[in-house]
């Protein structure tokens, strides 16, 4: 299925390199690029003004602000922030233009060879890494340099007509980072920053990221007990305690009855193959930075140590397919597509949907890692759908209204759809252009029906056929991509894939991928922060807590519990000495959605007294109507 989406750069090691922006990209910068990249200026000119001895690489907008990467002796830590903040707010209020020269290639490597650039005032000291950088540029694009106040810096614009235009600012963070994401280069230090029109926009970024804060699903995982990641196991590999799994397990249920329903087969598949597999499929070589290394048997590997075969050489033989091995499989299309082709097909059996939750393994660098959002291992509720060139509308529709269907179902309602396509100018994309162009369109009509807003996205596509993703949007404006599904020409060839069509002769069927969740790990955590851990009552981990108010309640407080679960309701039964209060604080805490107090007059009444977790008090029921209740909310899977 298709990749995980890259991250944000906030980790502790920022490792991807900066990339230069083409006139066309530049031209085509938003006011609050323009602003993020000016403002980065600012950042720049007043770090320098502190500490002199600053050397400057390269400091683009993102999409979340701005950063400029700087190599300096000071170590700068978040108490420095507010003193280069207060230097920033004085070129602002300086209100200096932003002027561009153009000029020769020899004038801005004397320049810099001055420490003329990225720098106030001369220095003895050469603007390194600006020389190194204008030897990036190509000889055929002009060279301009932009100058606020005293501050020169090698830059290709566009930029705000004036500092004072950069009022709305803050720095945000600190981390570390490689000159141009390469191991080999430097370590720099990449200050972190973002700006807006105005200051109450920011205000409100600044309070959507408190928010986000109190959301963020590894400490809600963590207060909540629901997963774990151990150094002892490997980092981005996580551990599902029993309260996380339970909310899996749940999900999984639910897409499997829906699974039911369209008359999809469930399948099992490893978690290793053979690299022909992949080599075939076009996996390996081409995935291979981001796969764990291959798996080569024990004999194989002495018999090449005996002949003194280097780590380059055995290399070299794994990409020309000399040496054969296994690989912990990064996707389960080539499985899926083994099932298939192990049996003879008619136009008559035709969709063919085979469906797995199915683990991959990719090699995420540790610097994109990411709690549940960004791992090495991760299951997807994948299936692949084999079918007619006519059928493929239909399917996509299926497969799109399956995905509607799970956000619908969990409350995510603001969503956009993405449909990404090749670039015919990239080589990146494997099989026959004219499959490219029927797939694309066919996805380009499905998209039309879903009365959803979709944008094209050229260069976004699988290696091996365009796709649809859903990228919704949670409750506090961040976007995840989430649901996914791809139409696929290409592997059917590369497999020799065939069916026997109504002539009695063999066709070639079309292939479609699709993943509602995406990934569990990856969706558990986008749900744990878009619920702020108060998951419904059909998800919730423990969905009732009797709490008696002493200990001579008990019994009945287990017999309650004990008639709760019988029904098929998760429910547990708190015996501790705490007071009433207490406990009532700690399932508060504990997020569980339905409290039952459990006293005299409950007890000689039969009834509970019922307690909501967000609605407070809500009077009393028999244990029998409450049950029904509950078993009702549940069923209706309610938010």
């Amino acid at each position: 299925m298709a990749d995980q989406e890259n991250g944000n750069g906030s980790s502790a090691v920022a490792s991807s390199a900066p990339q230069r922006k083409t006139l066309e990209e530049r031209a085509q910068m938003t006011d609050l690029d323009r602003l993020r990249h000016s403002c980065a200026h600012v950042l720049a000119t007043a770090i320098s003004r502190l500490w002199p001895d600053a050397q400057f690489a390269a400091g683009p907008p993102v999409e979340s602000g701005f950063y400029y990467d700087v190599d300096l002796q000071h170590r700068i830590t978040p108490d420095d922030f507010e003193k280069i903040e207060a230097e920033m707010k004085k070129e602002v209020k300086a209100n200096h233009p932003f002027e561009k020269m153009v000029v020769s290639r020899d004038e801005a490597l004397e320049m810099a060879k001055k420490g003329r650039l990225a720098a106030v005032g001369e220095r003895d000291v050469a603007s390194t890494f600006k020389i190194d950088l204008l030897e990036d540029i190509p000889e055929d694009e002009e060279i301009s340099l932009y100058k606020n106040g005293d501050f020169w810096d090698l830059c290709a614009g566009p930029h705000v007509p004036r500092t004072g235009n950069c009022k709305a600012f803050k720095i945000m963070s600190v981390a570390s980072a490689f000159y141009k994401g390469d191991a080999n280069n430097p370590q720099l230090q990449r200050v972190y920053g973002t700006a807006f029109k105005n200051k109450t926009e920011l205000e409100e970024h600044l309070v959507r990221l408190e928010e986000a804060k109190k959301r963020d699903h590894r400490k809600l995982g963590k207060e909540l007990d629901l997963f774990h990641i151990d150094e002892a196991v490997g980092q981005g590999l996580v551990l599902w305690k029993p309260k996380g799994a339970t909310i899996r397990n749940e999900l999984q249920n639910f897409i499997s009855a829906e699974l039911v329903k369209q008359g999809y087969q469930q399948v099992y598949t490893p978690h290793i193959g053979k690299l022909d597999l992949y080599r075939t499929s076009g996996h390996f070589p081409y995935y291979q930075e981001s796969q764990y290394p291959p798996i080569i048997e024990r004999d194989q590997l002495k018999a090449l140590a005996d002949e003194g075969c280097s780590c380059g050489t055995l290399a070299n033989k794994l990409e020309a397919g000399e040496i054969d091995g296994f690989l912990l499989k990064p996707m389960n299309c080539p499985h899926h597509i083994k099932i298939f082709d192990s049996g003879h097909h008619s136009y008559r059996d035709l969709p063919v949907r085979l469906a797995e939750f199915g683990t991959v393994y990719r090699w995420e660098q540790s610097g994109e890692l990411g709690g549940m959002t960004r791992v090495r291992g991760f299951t997807q509720d994948d299936a692949h759908l084999f079918c007619t060139e006519d059928q493929v509308e239909e399917e996509i529709s299926g497969c799109l209204g399956l995905v509607k269907t799970v956000l619908n179902t969990l409350g995510m309602h603001d969503y956009r759809v993405r449909v990404s396509l090749r670039d015919p100018e990239s080589d990146k994309y494997v099989g026959d252009p004219a499959n490219w162009d029927r797939a694309e369109e066919a996805l380009r009509r499905a998209a039309g029906t879903l009365d959803v807003p979709f944008t094209e996205e050229p260069g976004e596509a699988a290696f091996y056929g365009p796709k649809i993703d859903f990228v919704v949007k949670d409750v506090i404006g961040r976007e995840w991509q989430l649901g996914t599904v791809q139409v696929d020409y290409n592997l059917p060839e590369r497999f020799d894939l065939s069916y026997i069509g109504p002539d009695n002769k063999p066709h070639r069927p079309v292939m479609i991928h699709r993943a509602p969740f995406g990934s569990m790990e990856r969706f558990v955590g986008v749900l744990i922060e878009h619920f702020a851990g108060k998951f419904p009552t059909w998800l919730a981990p423990e969905q009732v807590r009797v709490l008696p108010i002493s200990e001579k309640f008990n019994e009945f407080a287990s017999e309650i519990g004990a008639e709760l679960k019988s029904a098929g309701i998760r429910v547990s039964v708190d015996k501790g000495d705490e007071k009433v209060g207490a406990k009532i604080r700690l399932a508060q805490l504990g997020q569980i959605p339905y409290m039952l107090i459990i006293g005299a007059r409950e007890q000689e009444s039969q009834k509970v007294s019922i307690r909501h977790r967000d609605r407070g008090d809500e009077g009393s029921l028999s244990i029998a109507e409450f049950g029904d209740q509950l078993i009702r909310e549940i069923h209706g899977r309610a938010l």
